[in-house]
Order: structure tokens, then sequence, then C-alpha cells
């Protein structure tokens, strides 16, 4: 097989990156280290200017994202179909909750 070179364009400057979507557990799992790093992480971002768009979710690896971007400061934006929002606590800290008929994002 013939190899095909293409030319990848570099990443944007940091400045430029706005928000980030994290899509992670919504359980913890079983190591409290990934519990304290997806905290870190959203903190990091709050200290970055980043805006975090998440699952809305309170419990997990997605909460404790969006749990340490709100306590650092930072905007959080929870996107939630209505199917899993009757089944789950919201995070309270977002700053907006964005509930959608379903999973297909061409519908937001």
């Amino acid at each position: 097989m013939a190899l095909r070179h293409v030319t990848v364009p570099p990443p944007p400057a940091p400045t430029d990156i706005r928000s980030v979507c994290v899509f992670c557990g919504a359980r913890p799992g079983t190591d409290p280290g990934l519990v304290a790093a997806a905290g870190s992480l959203g903190a990091a971002l709050a200290g970055a200017s980043m805006t975090l768009i998440y699952g809305g979710g309170v419990d997990g690896l997605m909460g404790a994202v969006a749990r340490g971007a709100a306590e650092a400061g930072g905007t959080v934006v929870g996107i939630v179909p209505h199917f899993i929002a009757a089944r789950t606590t919201a995070f309270a800290g977002p700053h907006e909750m964005v509930a959608v008929p379903d999973m297909h994002f061409e519908s937001v």
C-alpha cells in the first residue's frame, strides 16, 4: 500500500479556543485519582477562561469536571437530553442548562 502525504494545519492558538466540550464517565469508576484529575481539568479550563460544555449531570467524572470549573469561577453549560434529565440529578452549578429532545446534535 502506498503512503499518502497530507498537510495538517497547525492547531489554533490557545487564545482562539473559547470553549471545550468534555464527554466522560457519568460514574466515578474505581480510581479516586481520576475524579481528582477531572476536577483539576475543570479548574484549569476555568483558569484559562474557557467555557465548559458537558453532559449536565452531577455524578461521576462529568460532574467532577463541572464542579471543578464552577468552583474556580468558570462558565459551565450543561446539555442534557430530556430522557436523561428525567433519570438523573442535574448539576446546580451550570450557568446554563440546555435540554434537548435527544442525542442527535443536529436537532439542537
